[in-house]
């Protein structure tokens, strides 16, 4: 993994924030798909201000809360390389949920403050941004080592930034030549973020990246329900077994809690065939630093 030295974190605290800008802010959700999410980038330009991929940072929101208390800092997955979207270490993008809810006692809706706030800022309005923190997701610095993804709705953001490094930058000091698979679960096809950028990779590396979507509202799994990301891997798991098995290969797990339980059915299932006990397994590869998993 990254050398423990070269990890950047916490450069800037709540009490002492960067003060940035916002660049870009742009709705990645097509017409037709549920909810509303944003990629947005944030100016870096004269700041100390970098980090790693796999890494979040903290949004501090403008204004206060029913207290009168200034709002806490939310944490974001960056979905970004080290280098930015623009490639020249002056950026860094987030890939930003509006959350809205209805209030379990008064029925009415409920908008998140943080991603409300960001879902509507302005290119060029100032934003306190905190960090970075994490080193959960970081990729590995073997050039050689498999990445397997799982992801839903947001959860793709890492792994946006993962994919891009891969295989989008050259770097003089790391060209990938391991295999990354991607799983990738959402509600419509309209809800794919960065569709074409994804497909787009695959077409340009099929030997070395695959791309499985699980689209719950539109596919229907074995058993005639809906397809959610268990039962992608329920229908590759003997294949992901193997892949698992190899030291080189690391499992990266991000978006929703519920996803885990999936994740560890299906395991078990191929576990099971080889007489080996998949959560004493899944522990061991955590201890080896080749399980990794940010759900909320």
């Amino acid at each position: 993994m990254q050398l423990k030295e070269k990890i950047p974190v916490n450069i800037y605290r709540p009490k002492e924030p960067l003060i940035s800008k916002c660049l870009t802010n742009e709705e990645l959700v097509q017409a037709g798909g549920e909810g509303s999410v944003r990629h947005i980038t944030f100016d870096l330009e004269g700041s100390n201000f970098h980090y790693l991929e796999g890494q979040s940072l903290g949004i501090i929101p403008e204004g206060t809360d029913e207290n009168g208390r200034p709002h806490k800092l939310r944490l974001y997955s960056i979905a970004s390389t080290r280098h930015g979207d623009q490639g020249d270490d002056q950026t860094v993008s987030l890939c930003v949920r509006q959350l809205e809810y209805d209030h379990p006692e008064t029925g009415e809706r409920v908008y998140g403050v943080c991603s409300s706030y960001l879902n509507q800022l302005q290119p060029g309005a100032p934003v306190k941004i905190t960090g970075p923190v994490g080193k959960e997701m970081l990729l590995p610095d073997d050039p050689e080592a498999n990445v397997i993804m799982i992801a839903t709705g947001t959860g793709i953001a890492p792994f946006r930034a993962y994919l891009w490094r891969l295989f989008q930058e050259t770097h003089p000091d790391y060209q990938f030549q391991g295999k990354a698979w991607l799983f990738f679960g959402v509600p419509y096809t309209a809800n794919i973020l960065y569709k074409d950028q994804l497909e787009a990779l695959a077409a340009q590396f099929p030997d070395q990246f695959q791309l499985t979507y699980a689209i719950s509202r539109e596919q229907k799994n074995a058993q005639g329900g809906k397809m959610y990301i268990q039962h992608r891997i329920a229908e590759q798991v003997d294949v992901l077994w193997e892949l698992i098995q190899q030291e080189k290969t690391h499992t990266y797990i991000c978006g929703l809690k519920g996803m885990e339980g999936g994740i560890d059915e299906g395991m078990s299932l191929a576990a099971q065939q080889h007489g080996i006990d998949w959560m004493q397994y899944r522990k061991d590869l955590k201890k080896a630093d080749r399980w990794h998993v940010e759900t909320y």
